[in-house]
């Protein structure tokens, strides 16, 4: 075993990765004991998120343009990457404004600092779950062959398979996109949002995110015989599950505010700015973009699992 293959080998230990986890909680329970973070100590969060985010993503399309006798793990580190880049770009947006003084207010004044830490954490998670599937996923493009190269198209059995392939067509998640991004121009030209506009936004997130993470959990289950694509599945499903949670996180307690400014419980004297607004819709559209290309991620997951393939001639 070369120096390489020990540092990717001890990278990918979940062992490694729950200490990993675990550094991330305590980091930012430690800096928000006090209700308060610092400059530095935002830059320190960022930078850490920044630098492991960037090189996976790096890692992950660098892999995905490597010749394997299986292709459709090529098309599997693609799609990861792809995710990757969408969540980078989304934390990229997020610390810009907030290093720049650009955003103000997510959620509440009092409930801000609780949901910063909550989304730093969950996106040290879905990053470990990434480094964890690349182990796997590395073992599926090196390990195996794929014994029939071509398959004819075959028509849709029945409807459920007609509905699966037009939800994890490339052009559904370009419609998708554009309409999230038209309904949530729509929503903020007063630079108000409603707490009904609010619930729809995050009604069509949550749907969208735990359906497809129960689909993951499915074909997981149904793979027999190849424990690298059921642990790479698995993986992802993790992943995914950690932006559910992100999502929930949020739309819940951004509708527990609505309703409690709604009843007179709470009065809030922060007024959202433009910005703020804008960043909310960011987010949104961040985040249905993020689903999108986990469709996307799918479908090849589900090629890998219809392949038919067998151990990998060694050399």
């Amino acid at each position: 075993m070369n120096k390489r293959e020990f540092i990717f080998r001890a990278v990918t230990d979940e062992r490694v990765l729950i200490v990993l986890g675990g550094i991330a909680f305590l980091w930012r329970a430690v800096i928000s004991s006090d209700e308060k973070i610092t400059f530095w100590e935002s830059a320190c969060s960022g930078v850490s998120l920044f630098i492991i985010g960037w090189l996976l993503f790096a890692y992950m399309y660098s892999m995905s343009r490597k010749p394997t006798d299986w292709p459709a793990t090529n098309r599997i580190y693609r799609g990861i990457a792809f995710c990757l880049i969408v969540l980078n770009v989304y934390i990229a947006i997020y610390y810009g404004m907030r290093w720049f003084g650009l955003m103000r207010v997510e959620i509440s004044v009092p409930r801000d600092f609780i949901y910063r830490d909550l989304r730093y954490v969950i996106f040290m998670m879905y990053y470990c779950a990434a480094i964890g599937s690349a182990r796997y996923l590395r073992g599926m493009h090196e390990k195996y062959r794929l014994l029939i190269k071509e398959r004819p198209k075959k028509r849709a059995k029945n409807i459920k398979e007609a509905i699966f392939r037009v939800m994890t067509h490339g052009g559904t998640s370009v419609v998708i996109i554009a309409a999230a991004i038209l309904w949530r121009m729509a929503i903020t030209t007063d630079n108000v949002v409603t707490f009904w506009e609010s619930t729809l936004s995050g009604l069509s997130l949550i749907i969208i995110g735990w359906f497809l993470f129960g689909y993951l959990c499915a074909l997981s289950v149904k793979v027999k015989h190849r424990m690298d694509l059921t642990k790479t599945i698995q993986g992802i499903a993790f992943g995914l599950c950690a932006i559910n949670v992100y999502a929930v996180f949020y739309y819940g307690v951004r509708w527990y505010g609505i309703l409690s400014r709604i009843m007179g419980e709470v009065t809030e004297t922060y007024v959202p700015q433009p910005l703020d607004i804008l960043f909310r819709s960011t987010r949104y559209v961040m985040l249905v973009t993020f689903y999108c290309t986990a469709i996307l991620l799918a479908k090849h997951l589900v090629v890998a699992y219809e392949d038919y393939t067998v151990p990998a001639r060694k050399s």
